[in-house]
């Protein structure tokens, strides 16, 4: 098996795995192990952009907006020409 070495980590988050692994009966590279494995099982976020899009914007998040009522073209300018 390989091993890992986590350098820089916050006091915060050592306090907070150890206080997890204590809760779950467990040593703290124990609990690191169990939460990389539940992560790691998890599965692969979509590739797709558009589907990763989709998925961030959920119907609920969504504002709909009233869109004005188009008119019609206007007639293009002419260049050139006299009347």
């Amino acid at each position: 098996m390989a091993s890992i070495t986590i350098r820089n980590l916050d006091d915060d988050i050592k306090q907070r795995l150890r206080v997890r692994a204590a809760e779950h009966g467990r040593s703290m590279e124990e609990e690191a192990r169990e939460i990389l494995r539940r992560v790691m099982g998890e599965s692969a976020p979509p590739r797709n952009l558009a589907a990763a899009i989709r998925s961030r914007l959920a119907a609920s998040d969504r504002a709909d907006l009233e869109l004005p009522a188009r008119e019609p073209m206007r007639e293009p300018p002419e260049f050139g020409r006299e009347n």
